[in-house]
């Protein structure tokens, strides 16, 4: 099916952290774009940001994503969907606080694409690696073949009493996997092929409203805490780690998932490597020396990455040029000494 290179974009939750650069880089690149907000209080800032941008942005509001038909009046005379909007949090006593949302908001935009949304080409679900990985005893590489099948285990055998991480994990995998079957079930009626992207940890500048660290999104605050604040222990920084990409690298990934015809029903991992948290202490240190140094003991060489993803599919299809640890670290620290939050 046919990918698209221009036209309008609806972005779902365009005042998130990863959105607000997704709408950026569709802008960047020449398209129009439709952002969705849960109310008009959060519109103001975004409708400022992107003023330069004339009629090529606008902003709607869908209070309740979960709603039957509340993408409906949003997809109409759009050529492309992104959903980005989930939510993320771990705050949740019962999974059904962050699986209900998520899977019937991606499954109600489908819905609504098909009923309402003849001109959409594509569509991209902002999916996770919290969908892909799982607790491995031993260093593995993962692909987009996995699925994280511990997680909704656990939350159907623990229920309440599952992990935050769990509940949180088992509702990107549902809601995945609910696009996927719904796709497969309805593909005869629809006129529009899925891209799915997988990022692990989101790191990175940022261009959303946020007025002090303690409110930035679970990934910036945590990173933000360790880097800056220093609330981690050494052993912790030296073994402790994933896999991060830089939020304007996954946002660019949205914008060649939409316009690269390869892509086409693909899901597709978009991870840069491996961390452990002390090499971002590391650069942040080297760069403003009254930032933390950590554990100076820390051998990157010696380091064991029990979790890595293979990279060979974007590299296929998308072909980024990901930006590196330091690149990040330096660009973000330089944000939180624009924003006075550096201690």
């Amino acid at each position: 099916m046919p990918a698209t290179d221009s036209g309008k974009v609806l972005v779902t939750g365009a005042n998130g952290y990863v959105a607000v650069w997704v709408v950026k880089t569709f802008l960047d690149h020449g398209f129009s774009v439709r952002g969705t907000v849960r109310s008009e209080s959060k519109a103001p800032y975004l409708r400022n940001l992107f003023k330069s941008h004339g009629k090529k942005f606008e902003v709607v509001i869908v209070e309740d994503i979960t709603k039957d038909g509340a993408f409906d009046e949003a997809v109409k005379d759009v050529d492309a969907i992104v959903h980005t909007a989930s939510p993320f949090h771990f705050k949740a006593e019962d999974p059904a606080e962050v699986i209900d949302p998520a899977v019937r908001g991606t499954t109600g935009i489908l819905k609504s694409a098909l009923a309402h949304a003849p001109s959409v080409k594509r569509i991209v679900v902002t999916s996770s690696c919290a969908s892909v990985f799982s607790i491995l005893p031993e260093p593995r590489e993962l692909s987009e073949l996995d699925w994280n099948e511990g997680h909704i285990a656990e939350v159907k055998e623990k229920g309440k009493d599952a992990s935050a991480m769990a509940k949180y994990c088992a509702s990107k995998t549902l809601a995945e996997r609910a696009a996927w079957e719904w796709v497969e079930a309805h593909k005869g009626e629809i006129g529009w092929d899925l891209v799915v992207l997988n990022p692990p940890y989101v790191f990175g500048p940022f261009l959303h409203e946020v007025d002090k660290p303690e409110n930035l999104n679970e990934s910036a605050r945590d990173w933000y805490e360790t880097v800056v604040k220093g609330t981690k222990d050494d052993e912790t920084l030296a073994t402790w780690g994933s896999c991060w990409v830089d939020v304007r690298d996954l946002a660019l990934a949205h914008t060649l998932a939409i316009s690269k015809q390869e892509a086409s029903g693909e899901r597709i991992i978009i991870s840069a490597g491996s961390f452990k948290y002390q090499d971002f202490l590391n650069v942040a240190h080297a760069v403003y020396p009254q930032l933390p140094a950590g554990n100076t003991s820390y051998d990157p060489a010696k380091a064991v990455h029990m979790l890595t993803y293979a990279p060979q599919k974007q590299e296929k299809l998308l072909g980024i040029k990901f930006k590196t640890i330091e690149e990040m670290t330096k660009d973000t620290i330089e944000d939180f000494k624009a924003r006075d939050w550096l201690l």
